[in-house]
């Protein structure tokens, strides 16, 4: 039943598959923790109702969210003991310290505070809930920092030596910590996850609008998340091309594999737009291409000359087509994201940011935008990477356990099917619950908030939150 099939290439394959259903929580959830705290803030701030109710709309969609990431993330945990155990013996000295201290950092700070977040709103007093809940905001943060800094450390490897028993060993942890790729591996994947709950909060508010444009509360989601796709997406592409540039740096076969530059270029590498890649004859079949942009963007001179493929062994090489295309697939979305930045803000400044019926069904339709950008992203990132577990020292099929391969076969099956079983359920709920529009009522402000001169101040508030034109 199993003849052909690579033990390997299984493990890789149900890690691969976990991966993709666990990142896209965590990549909604850390930015939907902010935007609860700021959507409690300006409701502390203003008095002005609909912000609590957006507030507590969103708090429940955040509990499930923030729940399934929980489970999918245990689950993954496990496999470095199965699938992974010889990945886990040697890395585990600077891997181990680094995931134990996500967990004694990031979330115990969440889990201490999440059940004050989420039912101690009449409990503890305003103020005090909204600490509770920028405690947890802070927390997804810190998670994504110390998950970061372990991958970016397989990615480009500092700090280290190797001990007599061949495992890698911290030799400065602050050199490991913050390794070269870190900063912007953290950046680029903290703005996306602003991203993703960005267009999925607009997507929600276009539907509803384009139900009932009058709306307090959509109107207000809406209006802030089109303000976050503006401000955000160009800096996220700039990030994203600091990170490409240090990618180069320390990761050269990387850059190839992205750019499909199978042949080295002396006067000026072309930026290929589209082709098939073809790994076996080591060239790019109907390419469309600029030439000259290649070097331009990466070296930032036309002529710079560009090592390729063939300057490295084969064995070494990633899979070429898959990095390929999945860096065009970030890619791509990412300028989508700036287009509807860029469309939201001609209809706010022409007065029709409620009224656009293109904008609100392009905005729909971005909705999961965020999400395939953040998979396609983490796919050119491990992919890239391979052959390698720590990037250029520690093979992938050096990494793995001594398993059977109808043992992996098995159990990636049965994560297929109780994965889509299970995620399906709670991500229908929450389609759900976006469904439903959130209480639209306004009234004065909470007891304990003072009221400010109105006009003036909640106006002024209103207008730095994107809730009004």
């Amino acid at each position: 039943m199993f003849e052909g099939l690579d033990a390997v290439g299984l493990a890789r394959a149900q890690f691969a598959f976990t991966m993709s259903f666990h990142i896209v929580f965590p990549a909604f959830s850390i930015g939907l923790a902010s935007y609860l705290a700021v959507l409690e803030a300006l409701w502390l701030w203003t008095g002005r109702e609909v912000f609590i109710n957006l507030f507590n709309y969103w708090l429940k969609i955040f509990a499930i969210a923030f729940g399934m990431g929980v489970v999918s993330g245990i689950v993954m945990s496990y496999q470095f003991g199965t699938n992974w155990s010889a990945f886990s013996d040697k890395t585990g000295p600077v891997i181990g310290p680094m995931m134990a201290y996500e967990v004694l950092t990031a979330f115990f700070l969440e889990a201490g505070f999440l059940g004050v977040m989420l039912f101690g709103l009449e409990k503890v007093g305003h103020k005090l809930h909204f600490i509770a809940t920028l405690m947890v905001a802070v927390g997804t943060l810190i998670s994504a920092f110390w998950i970061l800094s372990a991958n970016s450390w397989m990615q480009t490897p500092a700090g280290y030596a190797i001990n007599a028993d061949g495992q890698f060993v911290a030799a400065d942890w602050l050199k490991v910590i913050f390794n070269p790729s870190f900063p912007y591996r953290l950046v680029h994947m903290v703005l996306a996850a602003y991203l993703t709950t960005a267009l999925v909060v607009g997507a929600v508010g276009a539907y509803h609008l384009l139900r009932d444009r009058h709306l307090a509360g959509p109107r207000v989601m809406f209006s802030m998340a089109m303000w976050m796709a503006t401000l955000v997406a160009p800096i996220q592409i700039i990030a994203g091309d600091q990170h490409g540039l240090n990618t180069l740096e320390h990761q050269p076969v990387k850059i190839m594999a992205m750019e499909g530059h199978f042949e080295s270029h002396a006067h000026g590498a072309p930026l290929v737009l589209f082709g098939l890649p073809d790994q076996a004859a080591g060239k790019i079949s109907y390419a469309v291409e600029i030439p000259k942009l290649g070097s331009l963007i990466l070296k930032h001179a036309p002529d710079a000359p560009l090592a390729g493929l063939d300057t490295v062994p084969r064995e070494n090489w990633p899979p070429v087509p898959v990095t390929f295309w999945s860096f065009r697939i970030m890619v791509g979305v990412g300028f989508l994201m700036l287009g509807l930045g860029l469309l939201s803000l001609w209809m706010r400044w022409r007065g029709s940011l409620y009224n656009s019926r293109l904008l609100h069904i392009f905005a729909m339709a971005m909705g999961p935008a965020g999400f395939i950008a953040v998979l396609a992203g983490w796919v050119t990132t491990e992919t890239g990477r391979q052959p390698f577990t720590v990037y250029g020292l520690l093979r992938t099929v050096e990494s793995a356990s001594p398993l059977a391969v109808p043992a992996v076969a098995s159990s990636l099956i049965a994560f297929v099917i109780v994965y889509f079983a299970v995620f399906a359920a709670g991500v229908i709920y929450i389609l759900r619950l976006m469904a439903q529009p959130p209480h639209h009522g306004e009234q004065g402000p909470p007891s304990g908030v003072p009221t400010r001169t109105a006009g003036v101040t909640p106006a002024a508030a209103v207008a730095a939150a994107g809730a009004a034109r």
